[in-house]
Formats: structure tokens, sequence, C-alpha cells
């Protein structure tokens, strides 16, 4: 890991080329550095990542192609109507628990693009199965599905710099990954009149995320994580790099080493996307502090919790249209999912 100073921060980015084709000890050298960014910042970039830059190109056009049509349109693809939580998301959709107002921005949400005919599907999942594609839309889907594929790859690679990072060999979380819930987000923030945090107008209210880790390519600045001083600082752009929070699965993975990355998104008035793919593993994977962490200095600080009903329950909460559900009875939590998250620096910080 090298820190790259702009405007006087300090910014860690890592070169993960070596998960990608290098010696093992250039691996171990990776997995280090993971852990010293993890445990000093928080989050890193990583560079060298080996994603096309064409492909990212690809996306954000779609992506302008689709958030510009006619709110109408964009509405047949409504979320709400997926029994498998994907298609379009629409502005005030979304609110975080700890921040009470509407997010300032639209999405569209996709994951791995199963067959209609999957067993998970057919028996009800609520996050796996096939994507929704709007139609009309000729190398949207392609766009989507070649950016998908090259992320996951990556992601894959940091799984197992992830694995070295907490002394695990660096393919321990392999059998975690057969049908992984990750969830590719592609994020529309409107331009409009600049908000500021004083006046609690945010496009993302502040949170975590819920599954293991993200992988972040943001086209403009807005994303701020919280320090463990409690103070909001900005994440700036690196050119060519992608930004890596932790998440709640790798908090409880770790034991708490690694604690999930608290941040939020201002909004500056102009038109911003943002496209995290949230790294996950398999919907049943029963997810614990690994015993490599655990010892008579640090007992275990966490329960074990289904990592696709935790990732269901927090999206649950968020959703207004799975919020509804909740209220009228339709649809009921499993009980082992605890009522409200206990993870990131907000725990430690305070009410943000």
């Amino acid at each position: 890991m090298h820190e790259m100073n702009i405007d006087g921060q300090a910014l860690p980015v890592i070169d993960i080329a070596p998960m990608l084709s290098g010696e093992g000890d250039d691996r171990k050298r990776v997995g280090e550095a993971v852990a010293t960014a993890c445990c000093r910042h928080g989050y890193f970039y990583v560079i060298n990542h080996g994603i096309n830059p064409a492909l990212v190109e690809r996306l954000v056009e779609q992506s302008k192609r689709f958030f510009a049509l006619p709110e109408r349109e964009k509405m047949r693809y409504y979320i709400g109507l997926s029994t498998n939580h994907r298609g379009y998301v629409p502005v005030g959709e979304e609110v975080f628990g700890d921040y009470g107002k509407s997010d300032l921005k639209e999405a569209f949400d996709t994951a791995r693009d199963l067959p209609v005919e999957d067993k998970d599907y057919l028996a009800g999942n609520p996050l796996l199965g096939p994507n929704v594609w709007p139609y009309g839309m000729p190398g949207f889907r392609d766009a989507v599905t070649g950016y998908y594929d090259e992320a996951m790859r990556v992601g894959d690679a940091l799984f197992r710099a992830f694995a070295l990072a907490l002394g695990l060999d660096e393919h321990a979380f392999g059998p975690m990954l057969t049908r992984p819930t990750s969830q590719l987000r592609l994020i529309h923030y409107p331009a409009g009149p600049a908000i500021t945090a004083e006046e609690e107008q945010l496009g993302i209210g502040s949170h975590t995320d819920y599954e293991c880790f993200t992988l972040l390519y943001p086209t403009r600045p807005g994303l701020q994580v919280l320090s463990d001083a409690g103070a909001w600082v900005d994440v700036p752009l690196i050119p060519g790099s992608f930004v890596i929070n932790i998440g709640d699965m790798l908090e409880v993975l770790s034991n708490g080493r690694f604690v999930s990355t608290s941040h939020r998104v201002i909004s500056y008035g102009v038109e911003r996307f943002s496209f995290p793919l949230f790294c996950a593993v398999d919907y049943d994977v029963v997810v614990e502090p690994i015993a490599h962490c655990v010892d008579e200095n640090h007992p275990p600080r966490y329960g074990p919790v289904r990592a696709g009903e935790h990732l269901f329950a927090e999206t649950a909460r968020t959703f207004r249209y799975l919020r509804d559900r909740l209220e009228s009875g339709e649809l009921i939590l499993d009980k082992s999912v605890r009522e409200e998250s206990q993870f990131g620096r907000s725990r430690k910080a305070g009410r943000v």
C-alpha cells in the first residue's frame, strides 16, 4: 500500500495486480496492505484491477440513456413489481433509519442473471433469479452484464486478498462463493440545487453496506466516510481507481477487526453516477467470527447470522415497498435477524 496525498489527506491506494496474476509473496504483501488500510483508514482504493475503461464508459452511457427516460417509462420496471428485488428504484423509495428522509437519487438494481427456471428462484428466494431488462434499449443488457462479470472477477480477487489480510489461506472464502447474492446498482443523482449535510439533505444518508465489501466506481466526488473520531471525511476521486468499503458481514467474519464503513453521499448540485458492486457470499452461508480471529483476549463479539437473511432484512427496512409489506404482515422476517444494525463506526461515534 502507498498513501497518495490529496489536499493534505493521506489516501490508501493498493495495487491489486498480484491478486490477478502475481506470485505468492506478492499476494501476501497485498493482503498485508489490505489489513493495514482496513485498520488505519476503514476503506481503500484499488488500482491495476484490470477492468477495461471502455466497459466503464459503456456502463455510464447506457445508464444515462435509461435514467433520461420519462418517469412513466422507468416505472414499468419498478422494483416493487419484481419478486426478487430487481429493477428501477425511483427517487424517494429508500429511507435509511438513522437519517429519516428519502434519498435524493434513483437507481436500477441488478445481480447475477439466473434463468426463470432456477430452483432457488422458483422456491421463492427473495434475492436470486432473473434480472429485469428495459425494452427497446439495445446495448443496455450487454453493457451491464459485461461490467458485472469483470467487476465480479475483481471481487473474487479481493475476497482472496481479504482472506490473506486475516491470516487465512487465500482461497478460504471460496466455498462461500458458489452462488453469491452480489448486487450491482446503477445510481443516478440528478442535478439540482447544491445541498449540504448541514441542511440534512443527502444523496444517501449515513449507513453501512450489508454484504462483505463494496467495489465502487463514482463519476464525481460526494462520498464521505466516518472516521473513528466521529468526523465525516471526503473520499476524493483517483482516476482509474475503485473505492473499497468494508461491509457488515466482513465485520462479523473478522470479529470486529475490520469495521464496516459508515458512509454517506453529499449532493453538490451536479449530476452524478455511481456504480457499487456489493460483494456478498451465498445466501445460506452462516456468517460468524472465524476461529483465527477469536481467542481468550478476543472472544466472539457477534452471534451467527445467515448472510442472505441479514441482507434481505436490512433491505426490507430501507425500501418503502418492502416496509409496507412488513407493516401489513404480508412479509415476515426471520426471527434470528437483528432488530437494528449494530455495525460500523456510527455505533462508536453516536448517531450521525
